[in-house]
């Protein structure tokens, strides 16, 4: 990391480049990476995504894969708006490569009563593409292809492209 610069680890619909850079346009990838001792889970309304929001939660039988992005220092206010109802936290990934990095990333705040914990066809769509461009391990791409999802696929609160929001 430098001076100007910070490293952030997603896991969930920033993982797309396309998604990430709306409201961060200094976003640039830096490795895939994965975050040990912790598994993927929907805990969090997301109003936007009209279903379940993606959160890690820790569980030392798993491990969640991601991409690292660097971003100015100056994106940081965008990433935390963008991130309403997570907590920011710091978390040690190891890339593929075997490098280990610190990264800002985000859980959900406190522990939220969330009914239904799926997350809509739409925002699964989105981090399936993430995971499919960055070339996460194809295991993975289909553990996130064998979440269930709330059938959703209608408009979101998100600016992407059709294409995007249509084919996971």
């Amino acid at each position: 990391m430098q001076g100007d610069t910070i490293l952030y680890y997603a896991y969930g619909s920033n993982l797309l480049t396309e998604r990430i850079r709306i409201n961060n346009p200094s976003a640039r990838k830096v490795a895939i990476a994965k975050l040990m001792n912790y598994r993927l889970d929907f805990t969090l309304y997301g109003k936007s995504w009209h279903g379940a929001a993606a959160t890690v939660v820790e569980d030392s039988n798993c491990h969640v894969w991601g991409v690292v992005w660097q971003l100015d220092k100056k994106d940081i206010a965008n990433l935390d708006r963008q991130e309403f109802g997570y907590d920011p936290i710091t978390f040690t990934v190891e890339t593929d490569a075997g490098q280990k990095l610190e990264c800002r990333s985000y859980v959900v705040s406190g522990t939220p009563a969330i009914l239904d914990k799926r997350p809509s066809q739409v925002y699964k769509n989105v981090i399936i593409k993430g995971a499919t461009e960055h070339r996460l391990p194809p295991e993975y791409i289909e553990q996130l292809k064998n979440i269930e999802d709330n059938g959703y696929a209608g408009p979101v609160g998100i600016e992407l492209s059709y294409d995007t929001l249509r084919n996971g």
